[in-house]
């Protein structure tokens, strides 16, 4: 039987270098504790975060430039500032596709065109978290699907369960507009709703607290699942459908932003002159009714900040309960949006096009024992795969095809990336420091020097004195296409 007096003797022969039984045990355990990394993390890896969980919350058509944190000084988002606040900020970061089922599928798969093996989602799950979808990550038709309560082009391999949140959207009972044919009427008859071709320009403004609303039942479901799952280890995705159309918030929402005190941006025709016919926006100002309505051009931007201000406040309602669980400091918490908006810049509306306000979006992204701060570092959507991989200490699968961010949180001047890469149906574009390029499928051309022409009103493809620079981004794109096994044709 060894005695206390044996186990302090020297063990010759036995343990190499180590003299004394008690110091190979001490050591022993606190190998087996960094190899698990699990208990006393700090004595294992102390320059690393520590993250247990995944918190991921996605807005549907939100631009990045007017939330409060990005600059405008307008829109009410205290929540998403707050958050800002206690995240590493991406002043650009850039979604891949410009639609929502391209640019989810993307960022999800973490790959520039098509699926692969696993997702994001999936990924989690194999790794033995709880994951979870509420509301909508993949595309849902908005507002068909948020009506009918469907899945819409899930993928149900990445849950262990999912929720949807459906509503009544431009069914809602109140005072319902259509702005660019100028309708203003409380009936439920003759409403643009699914599939209707003037559905993107509706609001709804009612008498309520906003909790029949798919945002705040995606919320209340969050906080549900936050509290049942508190002790697992979890990926939690929230899918928010706000600002997307219909544009429905309850009527305190709408107060803050009276429509006469709008400012919407300086439009002249001649701005499409330079502008290819593949680069104009589907919706134009030019072409559509909605350039006849000045004041309603107005109340589409009070309506956008009514739903933005909304669905902040759901954000807020998710980080409150997470901290009132005592989880903010094991939990790394995502923010972004799928793809930006035109609220008429160009005499553009909507989306699926390459210009900026379209192709930037919000990105913040929040580690416990990472510290804030704001990076101009060049990122793409496709990087969130791998970074939240990374941080959680799971192995990034092969297909991937995004770079990690996780060096770049922890030094928000590093750059990963030369450039971003977005794409439309027509033609790609890539975003780079100081420059903006998008060639299209007939040949034709935009270039824009992003540091005097921020608007990007100047298309300098055709100027002389930028052939240069237009040939280097030429063969850049060329490469990025081929890096990214992008079919062009």
């Amino acid at each position: 039987m060894l005695t206390l007096r044996d186990a302090q003797r020297p063990l010759k022969n036995t343990f190499g270098r180590f003299q004394h039984f008690e110091s190979f045990f001490l050591l022993s355990v606190l190998l087996v504790v960094c190899l698990a990394n699990v208990s006393f993390p700090s004595l294992c890896r102390a320059d690393e975060p520590r993250v247990k969980n995944i918190l991921f919350l996605i807005s549907d058509d939100l631009k990045a430039s007017v939330l409060g944190c990005y600059g405008d000084a307008v829109c009410q988002t205290p929540n998403i500032d707050r958050l800002a606040e206690r995240s590493v900020v991406f002043e650009r970061a850039y979604c891949q596709g410009t639609l929502c089922f391209p640019s989810r599928q993307s960022f999800m798969f973490s790959r520039y065109q098509g699926t692969g093996p696993v997702n994001l989602g999936e990924h989690f799950k194999s790794n033995g978290y709880y994951s979870a979808r509420v509301g909508k990550i993949y595309h849902m038709a908005v507002p068909g699907d948020i009506i009918a309560g469907t899945d819409g082009r899930d993928h149900p391999e990445s849950w262990t369960e999912s929720f949807n949140s459906p509503g009544r959207e431009a069914h809602t009972l109140g005072d319902y507009s259509c702005l660019n044919l100028n309708i203003f009427t409380s009936d439920q008859a003759g409403r643009q709703s699914t599939q209707n071709p003037h559905r993107m320009f509706v609001a709804v403004e009612y008498d309520g607290e906003g909790i029949d609303q798919p945002d705040s039942k995606s919320a209340t479901k969050a906080i549900e699942l936050l509290n049942e799952h508190s002790q697992d280890p979890f990926f939690l995705a929230v899918g928010f459908v706000r600002p997307h159309y219909p544009m429905v918030a309850p009527r305190q929402y709408f107060k803050p932003y009276p429509w006469e005190e709008m400012t919407v941006p300086e439009f002249s025709p001649d701005d499409l002159d330079d502008i290819p016919r593949f680069g104009k926006g589907g919706t134009v100002s030019t072409t559509n009714p909605i350039g006849k309505y000045p004041d309603n051009q107005k109340r589409m931007w009070s309506s956008y900040y009514a739903t933005v201000t909304f669905m902040d406040e759901q954000v807020g309602r998710i980080l409150d309960e997470l901290d009132r669980l005592g989880l903010r400091d094991s939990t790394a918490i995502v923010f972004l949006s799928d793809h930006g908006y035109h609220l008429g810049e160009h005499g553009f509306w909507q989306k699926s096009n390459l210009h900026e306000e379209v192709v930037r979006v919000p990105l913040m992204i929040s580690v416990p024992g990472i510290d804030p701060g704001r990076s101009e570092s060049i990122v793409e959507l496709v990087d969130l795969f791998p970074t939240l991989s990374e941080l959680a200490g799971l192995a990034i699968p092969d297909s991937v095809q995004g770079k990690s961010l996780v060096s770049v949180l922890k030094n928000p001047e590093l750059q990963v990336r030369d450039a971003a890469l977005s794409y439309t149906g027509n033609g790609f574009g890539l975003r780079t420091n100081d420059w903006a390029y998008m060639k299209y499928k007939d040949g034709t051309e935009e270039l824009y020097d992003m540091r005097v022409d921020a608007d990007q009103l100047t298309n300098l493809a055709d100027s002389p004195g930028h052939q240069e620079q237009r040939d280097r981004l030429e063969l850049l794109l060329h490469s990025r296409l081929k890096d990214g096994e992008i079919v062009t044709d």
